[in-house]
């Protein structure tokens, strides 16, 4: 029924929605089965009762349409829709704005929402993916707790305030991105979410929202006036503008493989069961590949413009430099493929990643998902790598299992894997059978994120009787195999400080904290000083990184000609060899899981550059002939280029590699 639907009334029209102007505002609304549609025009978004009502006209291609004349900024709307006989009462799903809540659209203005100096600023510059270092963050966490000293706790303009500074006067908030040296803030869902009531925000509230309502529109709890819809759209604005002031780029995490409501939601009573993926072309059989109790049925033509509309428009109207998909794994591949080319149009900087799997069994083709295992098919779109995660830390789903900084008895050639970007490399042959990618610009290496236990809460877990400076080691050596991968670099926010989700008495730890209050989930600004040395040794990794080209590139080849990895080493020990890189002559890397320092050598003279305690781009002393690991640490080598030096030729790497293997 549904690939007859799309033959017959496919839309290619980009005027869906309310679409203003001073003079008119047009309706339109795809509903191509409807019976009868109408718009019905509020004051406020708390009237019961509208103030007109315009029925609609039915055109080519199932589009609804109507022209209200005069000037309609601010006005509130929704549709009332007829399917089958029942009427419904509906936001409609194009909308741009919304009241309290969510349940009317609002007819908006857009450009008088634009702070001061909107239309100079542009995309933050991405020449490649692995260029990126990315911190996750949710709104609300980032300025709610009362040691980060916000003015506007838990809002879209907490990312304005400059100048702030813990009880030990340390900085905080915006200040405290720029100095630990990312390049873009992942935000947590920041469009309108289901399960916060704006029109209560005196009560404490928390969800990660993961729980969609408006694709569209900026959720109103992070707004001062959730019943003004202009007002979420220009301090969401106003927080794009101020990250791109400071050099920060916005990847926005969303969510489009499912919404909170099936039966109630906007996109039923549109238009009923076509947005939702059903069970073997039953259409009473809803599919639930999300967990969430529906999937949104990507493959679709509508489906896949809606989407690809909602991208757009975010790109377009708000500057936003990126896009996380969760679940990507439920959307197909020529959905996500034609997104990125219309992106790509907009912002060559564009970022495009998400999660590779699904969260339950789904009825679209395993060849059409947009999964991990498919990743090929999608060349501009990274993936989360599980493999990294689970490999530096142990099972993300298991609380006490090890992995190679904790204590795991160790698989070296699984480590050098990871640590490659899981792309084939002529020294794993193991890589030319399972590797999942060709391009390191597909491969997101990350130990943390919002969902499961954090680093440290894991390594708590793991190691509960090694002392508090023998975990800050392993979490320091996972940050350094985070930032010395191939691939692209992700952190959750708080995790340079130690970030710890206890439950009340601190024996227990937060693994799933998606509607848990602010003590459990908000950003506990003083762990910055009490872990200073943690923050000092991130900030210092990102500075590293950012410096070279060697832990950075972006190519198979570049991976294959210029990464050699080092044999004869100690055991568990993995180590290797860079070229081609922009400021040294050779860079060498060691990492030293085991709880004791090992022997090594140096032919030559080397700066080092990050050890057990420091991490930087100028070195803190230099080696020559025999020196030690610390024990559970990473040591950086870096030689530098001579004048009149060239390097050495890419065919030669492997044979120069020999000579560094004594220990």
């Amino acid at each position: 029924m549904f690939s007859d639907i799309d033959k017959k009334y496919a839309y290619t029209g980009n005027d869906l929605g309310a679409v203003y102007s001073k003079n008119k505002t047009v309706f339109k609304v795809w509903a191509p089965l409807a019976e009868n549609v109408t718009v019905r025009l509020y004051r406020t978004c708390t009237d019961e009762k509208p103030y007109r009502n315009l029925p609609m006209t039915k055109s080519k291609k199932g589009v609804w349409k109507k022209e209200a004349f005069g000037n309609l900024n601010g006005v509130y709307y929704t549709y009332l829709v007829t399917n089958d006989g029942v009427e419904q009462e509906t936001i409609d799903i194009y909308a741009r704005s919304a009241g309290v809540n969510g349940a009317m659209g609002m007819v908006i203005d857009l450009p008088s929402c634009n702070p001061a100096g909107w239309e100079k600023q542009d995309y933050v510059k991405l020449e490649h993916y692995t260029d990126a270092v990315i911190y996750e963050l949710h709104i609300r966490d980032f300025s709610i707790d009362p040691s980060g000293n916000f003015c506007y706790k838990g809002r879209f303009l907490a990312f304005i305030e400059w100048g702030l500074v813990n009880a030990a006067g340390d900085p905080v908030g915006l200040d405290h991105l720029k100095e630990l040296g990312v390049t873009h803030v992942h935000l947590m869902p920041a469009f309108d979410y289901a399960t916060v009531d704006e029109s209560n925000l005196r009560k404490p509230q928390f969800n990660w929202g993961y729980d969609p309502q408006n694709y569209n529109v900026p959720e109103g709890s992070y707004s001062t006036n959730p019943y003004d819809g202009k007002t979420r759209i220009a301090e969401f604005k106003r927080m794009v503008y101020a990250l791109h002031k400071a050099g920060i780029g916005i990847i926005m995490d969303v969510v489009y493989n499912h919404t909170y409501a099936t039966a109630d939601s906007c996109f039923t009573k549109t238009f009923p069961k076509y947005y939702y993926r059903q069970w073997d072309n039953n259409e009473n059989l809803y599919s639930n590949g999300s967990g969430c109790g529906n999937e949104i049925a990507t493959e679709r033509t509508m489906v896949r413009k809606y989407i690809i509309d909602s991208l757009v428009y975010w790109a377009t109207e708000y500057k936003i430099d990126g896009f996380r998909f969760d679940l990507m794994g439920l959307y197909d591949k020529d959905t996500i493929n034609e997104a990125y080319e219309k992106l790509h149009e907009i912002n060559p900087n564009v970022i495009l990643y998400g999660e590779g799997w699904t969260g339950g069994d789904t009825p679209l083709p395993w060849e059409s998902r947009c999964m991990k295992l498919n990743a090929r098919n999608t060349p501009n779109v990274a993936f989360f790598s599980d493999d990294f995660r689970d490999t530096v830390k142990g099972n993300n789903f298991e609380n006490k299992e090890r992995g190679y900084v904790n204590g795991a008895s160790a698989n070296d050639e699984y480590v050098k894997e990871i640590m490659s970007g899981r792309i084939p490399h002529p020294q794993l042959p193991n890589l030319k059978k399972y590797s999942w990618t060709d391009s390191p610009a597909q491969t997101v290496n990350y130990v943390e994120a919002h969902d499961n236990l954090t680093l440290w809460d894991k390594l708590y877990y793991t190691n509960p009787t090694d002392s508090i400076e023998k975990r800050i080691r392993m979490d320091k050596l996972a940050a350094a195999m985070v930032y010395l991968s191939q691939g692209i670099p992700f952190i959750q926010a708080g995790q340079e400080f130690l970030r710890s989700k206890p439950f009340p008495g601190g024996m227990a730890f937060d693994h799933n904290s998606y509607k848990s209050p602010d003590a459990i989930n908000s950003l506990k600004w003083d762990r910055k000083s009490e872990y200073k040395s943690v923050f000092e040794y991130y900030k210092g990794l990102i500075a590293l990184r950012k410096a070279h080209t060697a832990f950075r590139m972006y190519t198979n080849e570049q991976v294959a000609e210029n990464l050699c990895y080092l044999d004869n080493l100690p055991l568990n020990v993995v180590g290797f060899l860079l070229r081609n890189d922009n400021i040294f002559e050779e860079t060498i890397v060691f990492i030293n899981p085991n709880d004791y320092p090992v022997k090594l050598h140096a032919f030559g003279e080397y700066g080092v550059y990050a050890d057990d305690s420091y991490a930087g781009t100028e070195p803190i002393r230099t080696v020559c002939g025999d020196y030690e690991a610390a024990p559970i640490s990473a040591i950086v080598l870096g030689r530098l280029k001579q004048e009149g030096n060239t390097d050495i030729s890419a065919e030669n790497i492997y044979t120069e590699a020999a000579l560094h293997t004594k220990v």
